[in-house]
């Protein structure tokens, strides 16, 4: 939780001029040579800051590849970096001025959107390691044969003579205090059986096209 002192208040007259007591730019658009008819507003500008902080909390809490994704520039990200690991106190919160304000430079929009995509793909990677954990031990320790027709009634092209040998050869080595070499390459066909049937759910429309639509 933050303490009273950490919350940046983005209701405050004052928040521009505390950037820049910090000694931190806030960065203005160049405008081009033509008059608006209506200019942004104190309210819009600080709606703007803000939804840039929030994001700005967000990748502090990325992982080190997550964040190397977004290539950030080399000061940037090491701010970040520095900021994940920081207590949340006063130092932190100057912190994340400073990349608020940086990110301001950027198409915030396009790193957003690059975030969106590594936490999507990082969730469902989660997802498929447990399935295949859970599956794999069903597997390992059934005795009648049900796990594998309940697994090829919900995922009916699996390869079942693949997935019984395996199961079969990670019975024998647990049995024999073996490694578990089959019991992992059960798991690895697993995961990537589930790997391919999400995305296959997930891009129906693109896989249902006949070929000849994509024909030359």
């Amino acid at each position: 939780m933050y303490a009273d002192d950490d919350v940046i208040d983005f209701e405050d007259e004052m928040f521009e001029e505390d950037f820049e007591d910090e000694g931190f730019e806030i960065y203005e658009p160049e405008e081009p040579d033509y008059i608006y008819a209506i200019r942004p507003n104190k309210t819009q500008i600080k709606q703007e800051i803000a939804a840039i902080a929030a994001f700005a909390e967000k990748i502090v809490t990325l992982t080190s590849s997550q964040l190397n994704a977004l290539e950030l520039a080399e000061p940037l990200h090491l701010a970040v970096r520095e900021a994940a690991v920081m207590p949340h106190k006063g130092a932190r919160k100057r912190q994340l001025k400073y990349i608020t304000a940086a990110l301001r430079k950027l198409d915030v929009a396009a790193l957003e959107e690059k975030v969106a995509r590594l936490t999507y793909t990082s969730a469902h990677s989660v997802r498929e390691h447990h399935q295949a954990e859970q599956w794999r031990d069903r597997l390992v320790n059934d005795t009648a044969h049900a796990a594998l027709t309940q697994l090829l009634d919900q995922f009916p092209h699996a390869d079942r003579q693949y997935i019984h040998q395996l199961q079969r050869n990670a019975k024998k080595e647990a049995t024999a205090h073996k490694p578990p070499k089959s019991a992992r390459l059960l798991y690895q066909y697993l995961k990537t059986l589930f790997a391919n049937t999400t995305y296959e759910k997930e891009h129906a429309d693109i896989m249902d096209y006949p070929d000849a639509d994509f024909a030359p």
